[in-house]
């Protein structure tokens, strides 16, 4: 499979594909005519701190074709590398600031929605339909995932054919779907979108954008949801630093 250039995020140690709205959209395009396998994953803190420290996850990472800048510490860290065009904010693609231009991606046709609950898949379904008209949307529940329903949305993809797939089962379960998968699943674009599922359907209310852009939503995510995201906030961040400094002094 070929990337898009790849570049370092200072500190950090890990690559990215620095996209913004138009470029992805161009990317998504050549990928749906191509129809191949390919993947579409993003990079925040956590993620980061996962691929320093598994090395499945690593793997998954560094074979995918995008990886965009998703948090905003990542972000703000490659901006200091200059090579930004224009606002480094343009840069930062969560899922839901490019899902919406899907109604841009050329030949998109069948798009496959799998996680969250029945209530938010099918919430998402019918948003997706309205921002790509004419496409067949469809959707497979993820609530309680199992090997056994994992075994049941594998047969389902190779019944759809999707070209596109917006997997929503949570980082780290949605990666490692995919390191498990990806081989057996059907040619299409796999995008990695974590809670994107349940904010399309309206069932979990997004950050303001202004939020976002003053590197702040974790203190809404924090708000909204303190036992899931409390750990990530004060916890992880220690944990990368001491990966990276135990990286360091192995080098030395």
């Amino acid at each position: 499979m070929t990337t898009l250039e790849r570049q370092q995020i200072p500190f950090l140690e890990v690559d990215a594909t620095p996209l913004r709205v138009p470029e992805l959209v161009e990317a998504l395009s050549r990928y749906i005519q191509d129809g191949s396998t390919r993947t579409v994953l993003g990079h925040n803190l956590h993620s980061v701190t996962l691929t320093l420290s598994d090395d499945g996850f690593r793997t998954l990472y560094e074979r995918s074709d995008v990886v965009l800048l998703d948090g905003a510490p990542v972000l703000w860290l490659w901006g200091r590398t200059g090579n930004a065009e224009g606002p480094v904010m343009d840069y930062r693609l969560g899922s839901t600031d490019w899902l919406p231009a899907l109604d841009q991606v050329q030949g998109l046709e069948r798009i496959a929605v799998v996680g969250a609950g029945a209530e938010a898949n099918a919430g998402a379904v019918a948003r997706l339909k309205t921002i790509v008209p004419g496409a067949n949307v469809s959707g497979f529940p993820g609530e309680n995932w199992n090997p056994g329903l994992e075994d049941a949305a594998v047969q389902w993809l190779h019944r759809q054919r999707p070209q596109l797939v917006l997997l929503g089962l949570g980082m780290p379960l949605q990666e490692e779907v995919l390191q498990r998968r990806l081989e057996a699943l059907p040619p299409a674009v796999y995008c990695a979108v974590g809670g994107a599922i349940e904010q399309l359907a309206g069932v979990q209310k997004l950050a303001p954008r202004w939020l976002g852009r003053l590197g702040l939503e974790w203190a809404w995510r924090l708000l909204l949801h303190p036992r899931r995201v409390a750990y990530r906030v004060f916890g992880e961040p220690w944990v990368l630093l001491w990966l990276l400094a135990g990286r360091r002094l192995r080098r030395k």
